[in-house]
Protein backbone atom coordinates (compact mmCIF):
# COMPACT_ATOMS: atom_id res chain seq x y z
CA UNK A 1 0.00 0.00 0.00
CA UNK A 2 1.40 3.40 -0.99
CA UNK A 3 1.77 5.88 1.85
CA UNK A 4 0.04 9.24 1.91
CA UNK A 5 3.20 11.23 1.23
CA UNK A 6 1.51 14.58 1.71
CA UNK A 7 0.69 13.54 5.27
CA UNK A 8 4.09 11.88 5.67
CA UNK A 9 5.76 15.17 4.77
CA UNK A 10 3.72 17.11 7.31
CA UNK A 11 4.38 14.58 10.08
CA UNK A 12 8.12 14.34 9.45
CA UNK A 13 8.57 18.11 9.23
CA UNK A 14 6.72 18.43 12.56
CA UNK A 15 8.98 15.70 14.01
CA UNK A 16 12.10 17.63 13.02
CA UNK A 17 10.75 20.91 14.37
CA UNK A 18 9.97 19.27 17.73
CA UNK A 19 13.51 17.87 17.99
CA UNK A 20 15.05 21.24 17.22
CA UNK A 21 12.84 22.97 19.76
CA UNK A 22 13.66 20.44 22.49
CA UNK A 23 17.41 20.53 21.77
CA UNK A 24 17.82 24.29 21.55
CA UNK A 25 19.88 23.83 18.39
CA UNK A 26 19.73 26.59 15.79
CA UNK A 27 20.18 24.52 12.65
CA UNK A 28 20.73 21.18 10.94
CA UNK A 29 23.64 19.69 9.03
CA UNK A 30 23.64 16.52 6.93
CA UNK A 31 25.84 14.76 4.41
CA UNK A 32 24.76 15.71 0.89
CA UNK A 33 26.00 12.75 -1.15
CA UNK A 34 23.98 13.27 -4.31
CA UNK A 35 21.95 10.13 -3.57
CA UNK A 36 18.28 9.47 -2.92
CA UNK A 37 18.40 9.23 0.88
CA UNK A 38 20.35 12.43 1.46
CA UNK A 39 18.09 14.21 -1.04
CA UNK A 40 14.96 13.29 0.91
CA UNK A 41 16.54 14.19 4.25
CA UNK A 42 17.67 17.53 2.86
CA UNK A 43 14.22 18.38 1.52
CA UNK A 44 12.50 17.48 4.80
CA UNK A 45 15.06 19.29 6.96
CA UNK A 46 14.90 22.43 4.84
CA UNK A 47 11.11 22.42 5.10
CA UNK A 48 11.44 22.23 8.89
CA UNK A 49 14.41 24.55 9.36
CA UNK A 50 15.63 27.38 7.15
CA UNK A 51 19.13 27.02 8.63
CA UNK A 52 19.87 23.65 7.01
CA UNK A 53 23.28 22.94 5.47
CA UNK A 54 24.21 20.02 3.25
CA UNK A 55 27.90 19.11 3.27
CA UNK A 56 29.43 17.40 0.27
CA UNK A 57 32.44 15.38 1.41
CA UNK A 58 34.31 13.87 -1.54
CA UNK A 59 37.00 11.42 -0.48
CA UNK A 60 39.39 10.12 -3.16
CA UNK A 61 36.78 8.23 -5.23
CA UNK A 62 36.42 9.82 -8.68
CA UNK A 63 32.62 9.50 -8.64
CA UNK A 64 32.61 11.65 -5.48
CA UNK A 65 34.06 14.54 -7.51
CA UNK A 66 32.02 14.04 -10.67
CA UNK A 67 28.43 12.89 -10.95
CA UNK A 68 27.81 12.79 -7.19
CA UNK A 69 28.84 16.39 -6.61
CA UNK A 70 26.91 17.61 -9.64
CA UNK A 71 23.76 15.85 -8.44
CA UNK A 72 24.25 17.04 -4.86
CA UNK A 73 24.67 20.66 -6.00
CA UNK A 74 21.66 20.49 -8.33
CA UNK A 75 19.46 19.04 -5.59
CA UNK A 76 20.54 21.67 -3.06
CA UNK A 77 20.00 24.46 -5.59
CA UNK A 78 16.50 23.22 -6.49
CA UNK A 79 15.37 23.27 -2.85
CA UNK A 80 17.34 26.30 -1.68
CA UNK A 81 19.60 24.35 0.66
CA UNK A 82 22.99 25.76 1.65
CA UNK A 83 25.68 23.62 0.05
CA UNK A 84 29.31 23.35 1.17
CA UNK A 85 32.19 21.16 0.03
CA UNK A 86 34.85 19.72 2.36
CA UNK A 87 37.37 17.53 0.53
CA UNK A 88 38.46 14.68 2.82
CA UNK A 89 40.95 13.06 0.41
CA UNK A 90 44.09 14.34 2.14
CA UNK A 91 42.69 13.50 5.56
CA UNK A 92 42.01 9.90 4.53
CA UNK A 93 45.47 9.55 3.00
CA UNK A 94 47.00 10.86 6.24
CA UNK A 95 44.86 8.51 8.32
CA UNK A 96 45.91 5.49 6.22
CA UNK A 97 49.57 6.42 6.54
CA UNK A 98 49.42 6.91 10.30
CA UNK A 99 47.29 3.83 10.93
CA UNK A 100 49.47 1.81 8.58
CA UNK A 101 52.50 2.52 10.76
CA UNK A 102 50.79 0.69 13.61
CA UNK A 103 48.68 -2.04 12.01
CA UNK A 104 48.05 -3.77 8.69
CA UNK A 105 44.91 -1.91 7.61
CA UNK A 106 42.47 -4.32 5.98
CA UNK A 107 40.47 -3.41 2.87
CA UNK A 108 37.24 -3.32 4.90
CA UNK A 109 38.77 -1.07 7.55
CA UNK A 110 40.17 1.24 4.88
CA UNK A 111 36.78 1.49 3.14
CA UNK A 112 35.13 2.48 6.42
CA UNK A 113 37.53 5.35 7.08
CA UNK A 114 35.70 7.67 4.67
CA UNK A 115 32.24 7.38 6.31
CA UNK A 116 33.81 7.83 9.75
CA UNK A 117 35.69 10.92 8.59
CA UNK A 118 32.45 12.24 7.16
CA UNK A 119 30.71 11.86 10.49
CA UNK A 120 33.65 13.51 12.24
CA UNK A 121 33.24 16.40 9.80
CA UNK A 122 29.50 16.72 10.33
CA UNK A 123 29.81 16.71 14.12
CA UNK A 124 32.62 19.25 14.00
CA UNK A 125 30.45 21.60 11.94
CA UNK A 126 27.43 20.89 14.13
CA UNK A 127 29.30 21.54 17.38
CA UNK A 128 30.80 24.74 15.99
CA UNK A 129 27.49 26.14 14.72
CA UNK A 130 24.95 24.80 17.24
CA UNK A 131 23.39 22.40 14.76
CA UNK A 132 22.06 18.84 14.94
CA UNK A 133 23.31 16.07 12.64
CA UNK A 134 20.59 14.45 10.54
CA UNK A 135 21.00 10.78 9.63
CA UNK A 136 20.32 9.60 6.09
CA UNK A 137 19.98 5.81 6.40
CA UNK A 138 16.80 4.01 5.34
CA UNK A 139 15.03 0.92 6.71
CA UNK A 140 16.37 -1.41 4.01
CA UNK A 141 19.99 -0.46 4.75
CA UNK A 142 19.32 -0.72 8.46
CA UNK A 143 17.93 -4.26 8.20
CA UNK A 144 20.90 -5.37 6.10
CA UNK A 145 23.39 -3.57 8.32
CA UNK A 146 24.61 -1.81 5.22
CA UNK A 147 26.11 1.17 6.98
CA UNK A 148 29.29 1.97 8.87
CA UNK A 149 29.22 1.70 12.63
CA UNK A 150 30.14 5.13 14.09
CA UNK A 151 30.10 6.44 10.51
CA UNK A 152 26.84 7.00 8.65
CA UNK A 153 25.22 4.99 11.44
CA UNK A 154 25.75 7.93 13.83
CA UNK A 155 23.35 10.89 14.00
CA UNK A 156 21.23 13.01 16.33
CA UNK A 157 17.98 12.16 14.57
CA UNK A 158 16.87 10.39 11.41
CA UNK A 159 13.61 11.37 9.68
CA UNK A 160 13.60 8.49 7.14
CA UNK A 161 14.81 5.44 9.10
CA UNK A 162 11.41 3.71 8.86
CA UNK A 163 11.17 4.02 5.06
CA UNK A 164 12.32 1.27 2.70
CA UNK A 165 14.34 2.17 -0.39
CA UNK A 166 11.21 1.66 -2.49
CA UNK A 167 9.30 4.13 -0.32
CA UNK A 168 12.17 6.63 -0.54
CA UNK A 169 11.78 6.62 -4.34
CA UNK A 170 8.02 7.07 -4.08
CA UNK A 171 8.47 9.93 -1.61
CA UNK A 172 10.96 11.70 -3.87
CA UNK A 173 8.65 11.35 -6.86
CA UNK A 174 5.85 12.91 -4.80
CA UNK A 175 8.16 15.82 -3.91
CA UNK A 176 9.25 16.35 -7.50
CA UNK A 177 12.92 15.48 -6.97
CA UNK A 178 15.17 15.45 -10.05
CA UNK A 179 15.03 12.25 -12.15
CA UNK A 180 18.80 11.80 -12.04
CA UNK A 181 18.61 11.42 -8.25
CA UNK A 182 15.72 8.95 -8.43
CA UNK A 183 17.21 6.83 -11.24
CA UNK A 184 20.80 6.72 -10.00
CA UNK A 185 22.07 3.31 -8.84
CA UNK A 186 22.38 3.44 -5.02
CA UNK A 187 26.02 3.66 -3.95
CA UNK A 188 27.95 4.57 -0.83
CA UNK A 189 30.70 5.90 -3.11
CA UNK A 190 33.39 4.12 -1.11
CA UNK A 191 35.42 2.99 -4.14
CA UNK A 192 35.26 3.12 -7.94
CA UNK A 193 32.36 1.20 -9.47
CA UNK A 194 30.81 0.39 -6.09
CA UNK A 195 27.04 -0.05 -5.90
CA UNK A 196 25.01 -1.21 -2.92
CA UNK A 197 23.19 -3.99 -4.74
CA UNK A 198 26.32 -5.38 -6.38
CA UNK A 199 28.12 -5.46 -3.04
CA UNK A 200 25.23 -7.08 -1.16
CA UNK A 201 24.33 -9.54 -3.91
CA UNK A 202 20.62 -8.74 -3.67
CA UNK A 203 18.43 -5.93 -5.00
CA UNK A 204 16.65 -3.35 -2.88
CA UNK A 205 13.42 -4.44 -4.58
CA UNK A 206 13.93 -7.96 -3.19
CA UNK A 207 14.88 -6.64 0.26
CA UNK A 208 11.84 -4.37 0.37
CA UNK A 209 9.50 -7.11 -0.83
CA UNK A 210 10.75 -9.21 2.08
CA UNK A 211 10.43 -6.39 4.61
CA UNK A 212 7.02 -5.18 3.46
CA UNK A 213 5.34 -8.46 2.54
CA UNK A 214 7.54 -11.26 3.95
CA UNK A 215 8.11 -12.63 0.45
CA UNK A 216 11.43 -13.62 -1.14
CA UNK A 217 12.86 -16.46 -3.17
CA UNK A 218 15.15 -18.82 -1.29
CA UNK A 219 18.40 -17.32 -2.61
CA UNK A 220 17.46 -13.75 -1.71
CA UNK A 221 15.97 -14.77 1.64
CA UNK A 222 19.19 -16.54 2.60
CA UNK A 223 21.30 -13.46 1.74
CA UNK A 224 18.96 -11.07 3.56
CA UNK A 225 18.79 -13.20 6.72
CA UNK A 226 22.57 -13.74 6.77
CA UNK A 227 23.31 -10.02 6.40
CA UNK A 228 20.83 -9.24 9.17
CA UNK A 229 22.32 -11.86 11.48
CA UNK A 230 25.94 -10.81 10.94
CA UNK A 231 25.23 -7.11 11.47
CA UNK A 232 23.05 -7.29 14.57
CA UNK A 233 25.84 -5.64 16.59
CA UNK A 234 25.42 -2.50 14.48
CA UNK A 235 21.79 -2.09 15.50
CA UNK A 236 22.46 -2.47 19.24
CA UNK A 237 24.14 -0.03 21.55
CA UNK A 238 27.50 -0.90 23.12
CA UNK A 239 27.27 -3.58 25.78
CA UNK A 240 27.57 -2.07 29.24
CA UNK A 241 28.32 -4.00 32.42
CA UNK A 242 25.40 -4.00 34.84
CA UNK A 243 22.65 -3.57 32.27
Amino acid sequence: MIRDYKKETENRVAFIKDILRESGAKGIVYGNSGGKDSALVGILCKAACENTAGIMMPCQSKCNFGEDMQDACAMADKYGIECRTIDLSELKALALRIFGENTAVSDAAAANIAPRLRMLTLYTVAASENRLVAGTGNRSEGHMGYFTKWGDGAFDFNPIADLTATEIYEFLEHLGAPDNIIKKAPSAGLFEGQTDEKEMGVTYAAIDNFLLYGEADEKDKKIIEEFHRRTEHKRCGPKVYGE
